[in-house]
């Protein structure tokens, strides 16, 4: 009997696990493998094409496919650049680097067929959202990217305590425009969890429990919003490396930047056999720094990129993302 009872609690446990990862629904479109988005268009999930900016729309099925290409924010609405793969006789598929696009953390973006005819999404997918042009309902729908994403492997877990009789808990913040609906939280033993994988940068969120926002009671983090309350804060950051190839001869090297106030003497380098590194943990964003080797400051020769600062002064930039 103590055996099956085992068992019994065995099952149920992974019964409860299963159920808790299958809350994560993907998205339609698109899904992110590491840094890469993977674009992905299957003709079968569409039923109306639309031709023009009224609405005016055809059956999908009348199309003869030709090629595909992904039209979005991030590529200005372009009807011919990203042209896609094809996969087999239903599916196309498109690899982009996270790198491609900018620091926006949601995309709004469609399916295009011989670059005329826009693939309309039903209202069914979970990422989809009304096409606004110049303020005005185009009465079709785009789809939306985010790069947040749930990952039970991910960078940043969200806990809310209690709660337990809530129907529903879902996770809002600038990771997904303040989205009411898409990601939601996971039941746990003493509330609901659920983990994002999230690039570095410092971002806003809130939970929304049964209908009511609230902060993260937990996190003392806070930040006043235009409503008069606070939303809770959270800064994700990676380690980066700095390196200096030669002055091998040199005594001291100092790393200074925006992100330590210039401070002169705080982040010694360590010498290696072919000149100088340090490994510092940042924020996502733009950081500028120089080099200070036996007192005299010097930008970095091995990056090309430099911007002026307030001062006049040229700096060396790092863009950590």
């Amino acid at each position: 009997m103590k055996k099956s009872l085992k068992h019994i609690i065995y099952f149920m446990t992974v019964f409860m696990t299963m159920m808790t990862y299958a809350q994560i629904i993907p998205a339609d479109g698109y899904r992110i493998e590491g840094d890469k988005v993977i674009f992905s268009f299957d003709k079968r999930d569409y039923f109306k094409a639309s031709v023009d900016d009224e609405g005016y729309t055809l059956d999908f099925a009348d199309l003869d496919i030709e090629k595909v290409v992904v039209a979005g924010e991030f590529n200005n609405w372009s009807n011919k650049k990203w042209r896609m793969n094809k996969i087999d006789e239903n599916r196309y598929e498109l690899i982009k680097d996270l790198d491609d696009f900018d620091d926006q953390f949601t995309w709004e973006f469609k399916f295009v067929v011989n670059n005329l005819y826009w693939a309309e999404p039903s209202k069914e997918m979970m990422n989809t959202t009304p096409a606004i042009k110049n303020g005005r309902n185009l009465h079709v729908l785009n789809l939306k990217m985010y790069t947040a994403v749930p990952d039970k492997n991910g960078n940043a877990t969200f806990k809310l305590k209690g709660h337990e009789n809530a129907d529903k808990v879902v996770l809002s913040g600038t990771f997904n425009r303040w989205d009411e609906q898409l990601f939601l939280m996971n039941k746990t033993i003493d509330g609901w969890e659920l983990t994002l994988k999230l690039r570095p940068d410092i971002y806003e969120y809130k939970f929304i429990v049964d209908g009511n926002w609230i902060e993260d009671p937990d996190n003392p983090k806070k930040k006043r919003n235009e409503f008069h309350g606070w939303n809770s804060v959270l800064d994700i950051k990676v380690p980066v490396t700095f390196v200096l190839d030669g002055h091998t001869d040199a005594h001291k090297v100092i790393l200074a930047g925006s992100f330590n106030d210039w401070n002169e003497h705080k982040l010694k380098m360590t010498k290696t056999a072919t000149g100088w590194e340090a490994t510092i943990v940042l924020s996502g964003g733009k950081h500028h720094y120089k080099f200070i080797v036996d007192g005299n400051w010097m930008e970095d020769p091995d990056n090309s990129v430099k911007e002026y600062d307030y001062s006049g002064n040229i700096n060396s930039v790092k863009m950590v993302k």
